[in-house]
């Protein structure tokens, strides 16, 4: 590991020693008063919208000079519309039971010892994450509902947005008698304050990477604090030959072009050589129209109309998350076929299959190991407020504690509570 600065280290530390405190003033805290800190911060991003847009012109225009990709600057980007969207996700976890507190398990030992077991929030989470204003602030609500203080790095391409939703963030905690540093970034620190969080064991709890594989290879294999691995989705959609193909066109397109910039769009399309002939034509021609990139095998190349452009799919192609509109494609020899090659280059992230016959569909979902397995769905379901989870910091893709969207509850660890008249161990 390289040397740190030890300015920057001292400050993190700091950051992360008021973080700790402001946790503990928060896990006392009652669900109103969450609550009302939730509909304070949303009325304070309206209040401020103006402003966060133009700051977040600023870093756009910057972003463009830098050479960020078109996927990068697509989540970067805050309209008035994206705002409302935040807004209403802060608003959503209001309506969200409160996990703190909440009984996992109990009983009563034959000796009279009541045990319980309940939620308790984890204390201070990092989030690191690229270009994503509005993950600012829809981790930092979760965090806040689930008693946990955070510290959010958003990165310099959107360091001018982040800053504003944060003192918007923080004053509204403020107004409701929080500890405002229950959110606070450590963007100004640069990559350097990156690694000092990494190295903050003892300080910070849980660490939580959100961005593309490299970020998220760098975090696991650096730090030193516990660490959850979330959001590369290298995603398929295997259309089985029992599949109503025109469901099943409407499932591809979804999943690759209604937000190609995100994790849970997919990235393959696998289709059954029984009905690649009726189906691969059509489905190819849609995808060309919808301005999507394709990479095709050599089977799916055949297949292509005239007249839309393709590359031969290389061995790279496959474990590829393009986060674009662009596509690898093949032809499998039936659903066994499907599933060996998802089980070699599936990321764990989302996996479709499209069928119509139920024992497919069981045999699918009971094999491929994934934290989201779907029939006849749309990728694009894979996430929290679809699945009636509210905001969430990211798509776990590991299987320790939280897989899956993580919601309210995968921000709580639990702890014991015995009650006992004087029992003692013989």
């Amino acid at each position: 590991m390289s040397q740190i600065d030890p300015a920057v280290t001292e400050a993190v530390h700091l950051t992360a020693g008021r973080a700790r405190q402001a946790a503990r003033q928060l896990a006392a805290a009652s669900s109103t008063i969450k609550n009302q800190a939730l509909l304070a911060m949303a009325d304070g991003l309206i209040a401020a919208a103006d402003l966060i847009v133009q700051e977040n012109r600023v870093d756009l225009e910057l972003g463009q000079e830098n050479g960020l990709s078109s996927a990068l600057l697509d989540r970067l980007a805050l309209t008035p519309e994206r705002i409302i969207g935040i807004v209403e996700s802060l608003r959503d976890l209001v309506g969200q039971d409160d996990p703190v507190g909440q009984l996992v398990r109990g009983t009563t030992l034959p000796n009279g010892i009541r045990l319980r077991q309940i939620r308790v929030p984890l204390g201070v989470i990092g989030v690191i994450y690229e270009a994503r204003p509005n993950v600012t602030a829809e981790t930092a609500g979760l965090a806040l509902k689930s008693g946990n203080a955070v510290i959010l790095r958003g990165g310099s391409a959107a360091q001018r947005t982040n800053h504003a939703i944060v003192e918007v963030l923080r004053q509204a905690a403020g107004q409701v008698g929080l500890p405002v540093d229950v959110i606070q970034t450590i963007d100004s620190e640069g990559r350097a304050g990156v690694q000092a969080l990494m190295r903050a064991r003892g300080l910070v709890d849980l660490l939580v990477p959100r961005g593309g594989a490299g970020l998220i290879q760098a975090v696991v294999t650096e730090a030193q604090v516990p660490v959850i691995e979330t959001g590369v989705g290298n995603c398929h959609v295997y259309v089985d030959a029992s599949a109503d193909l025109v469901q099943a066109s409407q499932i591809v397109l979804n999943s690759k072009t209604q937000r190609p910039s995100v994790c849970n769009a997919a990235e393959t399309l696998l289709v059954d050589q029984a009905v690649a002939d009726s189906f691969l034509p059509q489905i190819l021609a849609a995808l060309a129209s919808q301005s999507v990139k394709l990479h095709l095998d050599e089977r799916a190349g055949a297949l292509a109309p005239a007249g839309v452009d393709w590359l031969p799919a290389v061995s790279a192609d496959w474990d590829t998350e393009y986060l674009a509109l662009e596509m690898a494609v093949g032809v499998v020899d039936g659903l066994d076929a499907a599933i060996e090659h998802i089980q070699r280059h599936s990321s764990g992230h989302t996996e479709v299959i499209c069928t119509a016959d139920l024992a497919r569909a069981q045999r699918f979902t009971d094999r491929v190991d994934a934290a989201a397995v779907m029939v006849n769905v749309s990728t694009r379901f894979t996430d929290g407020g679809q699945f009636g989870l509210g905001a969430e910091v990211g798509i776990s893709t590991q299987k320790l504690h939280a897989r899956g969207p993580m919601g309210l509850a995968e921000l709580t660890t639990t702890k014991w509570i015995c009650w006992g008249q004087g029992q003692v161990r013989t």
